[in-house]
């Protein structure tokens, strides 16, 4: 069998910890669910932020984390639903709102909604 990697994942909406052993060509999050961990996740293709997590120490490869930019990822966030162990790893979850914010909220007006446009004008 080929190495095994020690994953050590915070989860932190219930401030757990688990450890598993992940091997290179399996995603973390398929194989911490496969021993018993409950984790954050929503599409498990890469592309929505539920399953992010901040890098804590380690090296992982993400190739298809298509919901997550090029710059979060530089910092260290990653999806563990398409990512790859490296290395031993330690992560923590990450809100997901947080993380949409960090990457998308530059682009979101900010500021109060105004309501009560008329829909018709006679």
């Amino acid at each position: 069998m080929s190495n095994l990697y020690t994953v050590r994942i915070h989860d932190r909406r219930t401030d757990t910890f688990h450890t598993v052993q992940v091997p290179p060509d399996r995603y973390i999050l398929h194989t911490a669910e496969h021993h018993g961990a409950e984790l954050p996740f929503s599409c498990r293709n890469g592309a929505c932020t539920a399953c992010a997590v901040r890098v804590l120490s380690g090296e992982l490869r993400q190739p298809e984390a298509m919901g997550l930019s090029p710059d979060l990822q530089k910092r260290g966030y990653a999806l563990l639903c398409v990512s790859y162990a490296c290395s031993d790893l330690e992560v923590e979850t990450q809100d997901e709102d947080e993380v949409y914010e960090l990457q998308f909220g530059q682009y979101f007006g900010k500021g109060k909604v105004r309501r009560g446009f008329p829909l018709d004008e006679d």
